[in-house]
C-alpha cells in the first residue's frame, strides 16, 4: 500500500534529541490535531477531536454510534465545510434527537468523552446480540494483526495515532487512523454505513486497549470478531459476553488470547 501524507497528517518541526549518542537539534514529524464541529439539523451537537481526514466517515460514525443514524434512509443530507472544519448533517427524523443527543459535547482523543457541558440525554441502550456464524482460524488472525501493523506508516513515523481495520477473510477493506482510537471506530463506521457496506461478515482489527466503549462501538456496527494488540477491560468483555463479540487481545507475532466467545475461533490441528 502507498502511503502519502501532504502535510494534511503531519507537521515538521525541530526539536532536541537525547540518546545515547548526546544530544542534538532533529527535525521531527509532529500529528496534527483539528476539531470538527458537528451540525444536527442545524444545532451544534459535539465538537469531535480528531486527526484531519476522512471527516464526513467521522461524523456519520459518531452519529451511527450514539444511536442517531441507524439506516441509510435516516440521512438526509450531508454538507462538509473544510476551511472551517464544519460538517452539517439533516436526518429524517427531528423528534428523536432531543432523547439521543447530548445538547453539546466536547468528544476528547484519550477518554472518547470528556463533557464540557450537562448532559442531558439518555444514554443509548445495548445493541442486540451479534448473531453471526463466521468463523476465523487462528493463522488468519495473526495475519491481519500483521497486516494492521504494516498499514501503520504514520504511527512508525510519529508515534501519535491509533489504527483500526475492517477485514473480510483475509483481506483488509478498510483502513483508518486518528490521534483519537474511538474515532478509527466511528470512521469505519461511517464508511460502511455511507457505502453500505455490510458488517456481519467481517473482522475489526484495533491498535488499542479494548474498552468498554470499544466494545460497544464493535457490536453498534454489528461485527462478530474484534482483535486488538493490546487488553481488554472487565467491562469490556461483560459486554461481549453478552453481546456475543469475540475479543482477542495480546495478538502479536505468533502469539494471542481468546477472551470471549472462543466457539468462533479455529485452532490448528494438532501435529
Amino acid at each position: 500500500m502507498q502511503y502519502f501524507d501532504s502535510g494534511l497528517l503531519t507537521s515538521p518541526r525541530k526539536i532536541i534529541k537525547l540518546d545515547e549518542k548526546g544530544s542534538r537539534e532533529v527535525e521531527d514529524m509532529i500529528v496534527r490535531e483539528t476539531t470538527l464541529t458537528v451540525y444536527v439539523n442545524s444545532k451544534e451537537t459535539a465538537a469531535l477531536v480528531c486527526s484531519p481526514r476522512d471527516q464526513k466517515y467521522l461524523a456519520v460514525g459518531f452519529l451511527c454510534a450514539e444511536g442517531v443514524l441507524n439506516k441509510r434512509e435516516d440521512l438526509r443530507k450531508l454538507e462538509y465545510d473544510a476551511k472551517h472544519g464544519d460538517i452539517y448533517i439533516e436526518t429524517s427524523s427531528e423528534s428523536d434527537l432531543t432523547d439521543k443527543l447530548v445538547v453539546k459535547r466536547r468528544i476528547t482523543p484519550s477518554t472518547g468523552r470528556s463533557g464540557t457541558s450537562v448532559s442531558t440525554a439518555a444514554v443509548p441502550a445495548l445493541p442486540p446480540p451479534v448473531s453471526s456464524q463466521l468463523k476465523v482460524n487462528t493463522e488468519t488472525v495473526l495475519k491481519l494483526a500483521a497486516a494492521l501493523q504494516d498499514r501503520s506508516r504514520l504511527f512508525q513515523r510519529t508515534g501519535g495515532v491509533h489504527n483500526a481495520a475492517l477485514a473480510q477473510g483475509e483481506e483488509i477493506i478498510i483502513f483508518q487512523e486518528d490521534i483519537g482510537r474511538h474515532n478509527t471506530l466511528d470512521k469505519i463506521h461511517g464508511q460502511c454505513f455511507l457505502e453500505e457496506i455490510p458488517r456481519e461478515d467481517k473482522i475489526i482489527i484495533f491498535s488499542g486497549r479494548v474498552s468498554s466503549e470499544i466494545l460497544l462501538k464493535t457490536a453498534r456496527m454489528r461485527v462478530p470478531i474484534l482483535i486488538s494488540r493490546s487488553a481488554p477491560t472487565d467491562l469490556a468483555l461483560k459486554l461481549a459476553e453478552e453481546l456475543q463479540i469475540t475479543v482477542l487481545g495480546f495478538v502479536r507475532g505468533e502469539r494471542l488470547s481468546i477472551y470471549a466467545h472462543q466457539e468462533r475461533i479455529i485452532f490448528p490441528r494438532p501435529v
